[in-house]
């Protein structure tokens, strides 16, 4: 039983990230098919797909196409109960579901002002007051879930979720961008880069080439943060 997901860019589509995280980390078998987000043929190749415009889009085994990862990540629920994709602990399980609905929704500044880039670090990035403000309520979600988590493990909620499953390319800004974070914080973002999916996901991305690289930056580069990935398949 494999599903079908299409997806854009792996070093700049945050989203398709999310899709495919949701498969990778779970065990899901899962075919990817590249959607041209960044090429210009994003419309054209997600045709057959209708009524999906965006990346990354779902198609089930029985050929039910799903977009959105919100809804991608419920129907995922609905028919793997077994994969405990969310916290066991009601209350956890309660703030890990507030959290992925404020990510899907939410921290406007973060998205505008530092979209995924995981070609590149950079030094010298000038935080602005909004973005200030997402970073402090970023941080202190991160900290109210790890609340929650104790010491049960490093991710959000201790075991990995669909929490982290949001989250993740949110740590990756951090990293990318030079974000300020206090120690709770980058401990996590250094989990993140750490994760073998991420590696894995990144180093396919570099092998990509642009005439002209979305979001480039007028900073000094740094070296990536994260450990150096080796290059896997991904099909």
């Amino acid at each position: 039983m494999t599903y079908d997901l299409w997806i854009g860019d792996r070093s700049f589509s945050s989203w398709s990230l999310r899709g495919w995280l949701m498969f990778e980390t779970f065990g899901l078998p899962v075919q990817l098919h590249e959607a041209g987000l960044y090429a210009g043929t994003l419309a054209q190749d997600l045709a057959p797909l209708a009524p999906a415009r965006l990346v990354p889009v779902l198609r089930t085994p029985e050929g039910v196409v799903v977009g959105d990862t919100a809804a991608m990540a419920a129907v995922l629920e609905e028919r793997h109960p077994e994969l405990q994709l969310w916290p066991d602990d009601p209350a956890a399980r309660a703030l890990a579901r507030w959290m992925v609905a404020e990510m899907h929704s939410g921290f406007p500044a973060l998205r505008g002002d530092c979209p995924m880039d995981l070609r590149h670090a950079w030094s010298g990035f000038a935080v602005s007051d909004a973005l200030a403000a997402d970073l402090a309520r970023l941080e202190d979600l991160w900290c109210r879930a790890r609340a929650h988590a104790g010491a049960s493990g490093p991710w959000l909620f201790g075991a990995w979720s669909m929490a982290d499953v949001f989250y993740l390319p949110a740590a990756t800004r951090i990293a990318t961008y030079g974000l300020p974070a206090g120690p709770e914080a980058q401990a996590y973002v250094a989990e993140a880069l750490a994760l073998p999916a991420l590696q894995a996901w990144r180093a396919r991305g570099l092998q990509d080439r642009y005439e002209a690289e979305p979001y480039d930056q007028d900073l000094p580069q740094r070296p990536w943060p994260g450990p150096q990935e080796t290059a896997v398949n991904q099909s």
